[in-house]
């Protein structure tokens, strides 16, 4: 992609801030390389079971030579050298409701169609799965990804949570842990071509962009998944919001999005369809202040429209020359 100097030199800014933390707390194994487009524009769609899951990612990314562009919430744009960052380094605001939600898909489409890789986050937030595997998802990625023809490559990473755990207030680096990260090939979604983008389309798109993150996962894990996936609403769980493990019961009860007023961020949240509460904890200092899918603010802008109400270091071959991180 052909980044303008300007958008490079910021996404360098936070490349050359972030990076050195990455390096201290973690080893890195990046597999699948090869997999990533180098030609076109993508969508990139990651498991998503600590705080710090952005930096990996966008560590990964970076070092490949590929820009990385996350949708974040329009609020951080107009916070003092954060949204000057996120501004410089041409990163994608998302606007929480209203008439102009649909902009950030339109900003995500401009970057697609020059080469760009967009992240999005299915899972919308932290897994609720207790045993971390990936739970039930958003279909903003799927909305996407059919409506611009992009190729969606599944991510899957394990590692990151032992330096920091979910919703954790402390950082473990002793002993130094490594992270592995897996790419996945594109997922196949050619059977979507051409249907309606409606809610049982975007549903079953979602469901098998998911089964690959999954299939990942499970073989960086050497374990098998749930036969089940881990839904939210099942278990009584609000979509959004932390919510923290206690004891052997697994994931239950509200932390609080630190607001102090947990209803109505929640319906705030629900317009936006996927804005992390977990950004606002001591990992917030990490990256977590990224929407994890805030494509799905614009899937709910465009359902009003059309009316529809249902809806050391491994070694890395790939290095760019001279980056030694």
């Amino acid at each position: 992609m052909s980044l303008p100097k300007r958008a490079r030199f910021w996404i360098g800014v936070a490349a050359w801030t972030l990076r050195p933390v990455a390096n201290v707390l973690m080893r890195k194994e990046w597999l699948g390389l090869e997999k990533l487009p180098k030609d076109q524009g993508f969508i990139l769609c990651p498991t998503h079971c600590t705080e710090i899951d952005p930096v990996v990612v966008g560590h990964m990314l970076y070092n490949q030579n590929i820009m990385p562009h996350f949708m974040a919430k329009d609020g951080l744009f107009r916070t003092p050298f954060v949204g000057t960052v996120l501004r410089g380094a041409r990163q994608i605001p998302v606007q929480r409701a209203g008439a102009t939600a649909g902009r950030s898909l339109e900003l995500a489409k401009e970057v697609l169609d020059e080469g760009g890789a967009i992240i999005v986050y299915p899972e919308g937030t932290l897994t609720r799965d207790p045993d971390l595997w990936p739970m039930r998802g958003h279909t903003g990625a799927a909305r996407l990804a059919l409506m611009t023809g992009a190729p969606v490559v599944p991510v899957a990473h394990w590692g990151a949570q032992e330096a920091f755990p979910r919703y954790a207030k402390r950082v473990h680096i002793f002993p130094r842990k490594t992270v592995r990260v897996l790419i996945g090939d594109p997922v196949d979604l050619s059977r979507f071509k051409g249907s309606a983008l409606d809610k049982a389309t975007l549903e079953a798109a979602t469901t098998v962009i998911l089964d690959d993150m999954t299939a990942l996962l499970a073989q960086l894990r050497g374990e098998e998944p749930p036969a089940v996936r881990w839904d939210p609403k099942a278990h009584a769980q609000k979509s959004h919001g932390r919510y923290v493990a206690r004891g052997a019961a697994g994931v239950a009860g509200i932390a609080g999005s630190g607001t102090g007023d947990g209803d109505s961020a929640d319906t705030a949240e629900a317009a936006l369809g996927a804005a992390p509460d977990e950004a606002v904890d001591d990992g917030a200092a990490f990256g977590a202040v990224l929407v994890d899918d805030a494509a799905e603010a614009a899937e709910a802008d465009a359902a009003a429209t059309e009316g529809d109400a249902a809806d050391g270091d491994t070694t890395n071959p790939d290095k760019p020359a001279g980056d030694a991180s």
